[in-house]
C-alpha cells in the first residue's frame, strides 16, 4: 500500500507508477489493472484516473526489479546549445519556466525524430535535482510560448489549468485571404483520420462517433487586400491541430500549412513555413497568481509581417500579477 502524496494530487495513475516504478512495464500495468490486482482507496481503477492526495493504493508484488529506480540520464548536452536554449527562457521562477520554441523543434520524440524538447529538458534543470516536465505541447512547426513545469506540484496545477480551460491561450496567424465575417467563433466538431500519409484531423461529419467538439475565437487585426489576413485566434478547446483545421475551414488556411490545405497554403514569395505563433499564455501560477508570458514574432513571420505591412507591438514583459 501507498499513499498519494501531498504533490501528487490530479497525476494520473500511470503517470504516479512511471513516477514510483519506473522499471515496469505499460503493458504489464494495463494487465495488472484490468484483473483488479492495482486498486485505489479499494475499487478498481484503470490507468488514467486522476489521483487525489491522500488516496491509497494497492500496489500488488512487482518484484525488486520494478521498483528500483531508473538511473538518471547523464545529459551530454553541447554546451553553445546550452546557450541558445537558455536565451530562449522568457520566465523562470521556482516553480515555472517559460520558454519560446522554436520552428521546427517537436515538443516530443517519435519515429524518426532524433531530437526534441523533451529530450534537452536537462538544459533547464538550473541547478535542481527535479528535470522539468512538459505540461502541454505545440506542432513541431508552431513557435511560441511554451510551459515547463519545475516541480510535480506545480506540473499537476498547471495540468489542471490547461484542462479546465484555466488558460487563456493566445496565437496570432498569418492565414491566406480574409475572412467574412471578420471576426467570430468557429465551433466546428473534428475527428482525427488515418490514412496513408499518417494521421490528420478533419472536420467531423454529422453523426460521426470520433468527433470531439471545438471551438476557436477569431479576431481579425490586420488584412492585405484579399491576399493574407493577420489573425488572433483564442481556443476554447484544446484538440490536436485545431486552429490549422478551423482556420482551413472557414477558407483561410494559416499560411504555409500545405498539410491541411495543400497548393491553397502557399503565395508566392512567402516562405513555405507554417506561419502559427503561440503569442501568449496568461494561466493561474501554481503558488498564486496569475502569470501572464508573450512571446516575440520568429524571424519568418516578423519578414512576413514586414511584406504585408503589418505591424506587431512588442511583447509585454512577463508578469505575476493577482487574479483579475
Amino acid at each position: 500500500m501507498r499513499t498519494v502524496g501531498e504533490d501528487e494530487g490530479d497525476i494520473r495513475l500511470d503517470r504516479w507508477f512511471r513516477r514510483h516504478f519506473p522499471n515496469l512495464a505499460h503493458g504489464a500495468l494495463e494487465r495488472l489493472l484490468r484483473t483488479g490486482q492495482i486498486r485505489v482507496d479499494g475499487r478498481r481503477a484503470e490507468a488514467g484516473t486522476r489521483l487525489a492526495a491522500g488516496q491509497v493504493v494497492r500496489i500488488p508484488p512487482l518484484g525488486e526489479r520494478a521498483a528500483m529506480p531508473k538511473p538518471a540520464p547523464e545529459a551530454r548536452l553541447d554546451p553553445h546549445l546550452v546557450k541558445d536554449l537558455h536565451a530562449r527562457v522568457l520566465w523562470r521562477d521556482d516553480s515555472v519556466i517559460a520558454i519560446d520554441k522554436p520552428f521546427g523543434l517537436p515538443v516530443q520524440g517519435g519515429p524518426g525524430i532524433t531530437r526534441s524538447l523533451d529530450s534537452l529538458l536537462d538544459a533547464y534543470r538550473f541547478g535542481s535535482d527535479e528535470r522539468p516536465r512538459l505540461v502541454h505541447r505545440l506542432d513541431r512547426d508552431t513557435t511560441g510560448v511554451l510551459l515547463l513545469a519545475r516541480t510535480p506540484r506545480a506540473a499537476s496545477r498547471l495540468a489542471a489549468a490547461f484542462r479546465s480551460r484555466d488558460a487563456v491561450k493566445t496565437y496570432w496567424a498569418v492565414v491566406v485571404g480574409r475572412p467574412h465575417p471578420l471576426e467570430g467563433r468557429i465551433d466546428a466538431a473534428l475527428a482525427k483520420r488515418s490514412g496513408a500519409r499518417g494521421e490528420r484531423v478533419t472536420v467531423a461529419e454529422e453523426g460521426d462517433e470520433d468527433a470531439a467538439r471545438a471551438v476557436t475565437d477569431y479576431r481579425t487585426v490586420e488584412f492585405a487586400g484579399k491576399t493574407a489576413s493577420w489573425l488572433e485566434l483564442t481556443p476554447l478547446t484544446g484538440r490536436t491541430h485545431q486552429l490549422r483545421v478551423h482556420c482551413a475551414a472557414i477558407g483561410c488556411p494559416i499560411l504555409g500549412d500545405a498539410k491541411y490545405a495543400g497548393a491553397a497554403a502557399l503565395l508566392e514569395g512567402f516562405p513555405e513555413r507554417l506561419h502559427l505563433h503561440a503569442r501568449r499564455i496568461v494561466i493561474p501560477h501554481p503558488e498564486g497568481g496569475v502569470l501572464s508570458v508573450e512571446a516575440k514574432l520568429p524571424t519568418h513571420i516578423e519578414e512576413t509581417f514586414a511584406a504585408l505591412g503589418f505591424t506587431a507591438p512588442k511583447p509585454k514583459r512577463p508578469s505575476r500579477g493577482r487574479p483579475g
